[in-house]
């Protein structure tokens, strides 16, 4: 017999195979941002504008992998430069128009997809589960060191 945190150990294992059931519905072919994409201008549009530093703080990832994707994401006019707007040195960046649209548009197809996969959920089954994520999420935010801002 396996223990309950088998259990859970196995189904994140085969959550993870679903990281992109945003294409649940059959979106357009490349209508969808990539995963890193949308995580990070998430994180943008939750925290406000942050330099490259307090990104690679809140992610854990090296400056120069934050670099190339903050250029990419320039690129693609989502995200801008600006001056720090609370006078310190580094520039931050921020969403523009174009990137708050993206992902608005991306954060509604998550949700289309799970409106589709738990159709047959109760209400507060959906709310159970949110609950129990967020314990989940926090509990990894506790142990190392990096919350996500929650409204």
């Amino acid at each position: 017999m396996t223990s309950p945190t088998h259990q859970v150990a196995l189904e994140f294992l085969v959550f993870g195979r679903h990281r992109d059931f945003s294409q649940v519905g059959n979106r357009p072919e490349g209508s969808q941002l990539e995963r890193s994409a949308y995580i990070l201008l998430s994180r943008v549009e939750a925290q406000g504008p942050m330099s490259i530093g307090q990104l690679s703080d809140a992610f854990g990832l090296d400056v120069s992998t934050l670099n190339r994707q903050t250029a990419a994401l320039t690129g693609a006019g989502l995200l801008e430069r600006i001056p720090d707007p609370d006078g310190g040195m580094a520039r931050k960046f921020r969403l523009t128009e174009e990137g708050r649209r993206r992902l608005g548009e991306e954060r509604a197809a998550h949700v289309r997809a799970l409106d589709l996969v738990m159709a047959d959920w109760s209400e507060a089954d959906v709310l159970g589960f949110a609950d129990y994520l967020r314990r989940f999420n926090t509990s990894i935010e506790g142990i190392d060191g990096r919350p996500w801002p929650r409204p």
